[in-house]
């Protein structure tokens, strides 16, 4: 198969669908007609000899076949992208649209509040941010990448450890003048109300354990609440409800404000990871480096 121009413009138009997820807002962003858009994909179809959409009257979805092509192609279209950015303007190389898949830890607590001032600097950028259990599809949803607090998922072809943050046992002045400060974690047995959250991975509460230093010491809390949302965690332990964990990097403010005191100190040994995902590429984009950046300076 000879290359020419139309095969570029095709791959160009499917990428189009795929991020905007149809055909007619494909059309929209392209300056095309929706009858226009679907023509530039028969066309490619039958070039290459696969069928890239799964069509409907309410939606559409790539083929296996589809979605192999398409992660195989999008890499090399934000190379070119990056390419003629670079060769066209030294000045201006961060732009576009970017989309980002967080958890709601990593979304509500550390990059929403900060977005405004990512945006500013980058005027030319524009962001979708999906808040989100799971990773999700970065090819069928054209995810450019993904952050997220957890243990490495091996499945994404790119991740890159963003930061170990150490988590904190945390309660409410009112909580321990009602209650009493615990002293040591066995304390926490004795009558003393902890807040769960569920790891959304296994439906399962979170398993808490005190690490100092090589020691570690489980512990299964007794709790008649449990949560699945970190911002109702933080909300149940600031109203008094209880005893919870939260991580350090979001609860710094709060702690120096004196709306929660840090517990047992010397047993906060233990780290919770954070990641960043993406698609692998020779060539990152200008615009993902960019975030990435900024995630860095953030969280430190």
């Amino acid at each position: 198969m000879t290359f020419d121009g139309r095969l570029l413009s095709g791959i160009g138009v499917v990428s189009a669908v795929v991020e905007a997820g149809s055909f007619a807002r494909a059309g929209d962003a392209l300056g095309l007609t929706q009858p226009a858009v679907s023509r530039a994909v028969g066309r490619l179809e039958e070039r290459i000899g696969i069928r890239i959409f799964n069509r409907s009257a309410r939606a559409i979805s790539l083929t296996d076949e589809g979605r192999q092509f398409y992660e195989m192609v999008a890499p090399l279209l934000s190379g070119i992208e990056e390419a003629a950015v670079l060769a066209g303007s030294a000045k201006v190389d961060v732009r576009g649209r970017l989309r980002i898949n967080v958890d709601a830890t990593f979304g509500h607590f550390i990059l929403a509040p900060r977005l405004d001032e990512f945006l500013d600097r980058y005027p030319e950028l524009s962001v979708e941010l999906f808040v989100r259990d799971s990773v999700g599809d970065f090819v069928g949803e054209a995810i450019d990448v993904a952050v997220r607090f957890g243990e490495l998922d091996a499945q994404v072809a790119e991740a890159e450890l963003l930061l170990e943050t150490r988590v904190l046992t945390c309660a409410a002045p009112a909580y321990l003048a009602k209650l009493g400060t615990p002293r040591n974690p066995a304390d926490l047995a004795a009558g003393h109300r902890c807040i769960l959250i569920r790891d959304p991975l296994t439906g399962r509460p979170f398993k808490w354990e005190f690490q100092r230093k090589r020691k570690t010491v489980p512990f299964a809390p007794a709790s008649r609440l449990l949560v699945n949302d970190t911002g109702a965690l933080v909300g149940a332990c600031l109203g008094g409800a209880g005893i919870a964990q939260l991580l350090e990097v979001y609860t710094r403010d709060i702690l120096a404000a004196g709306r929660l005191v840090h517990l047992l100190p010397d047993w906060s040994d233990e780290t919770f990871p954070l990641y960043a995902y993406h698609r692998a590429a020779r060539l990152m984009p200008a615009k993902l480096g960019a975030f990435l950046d900024f995630v860095r300076e953030i969280i430190t």
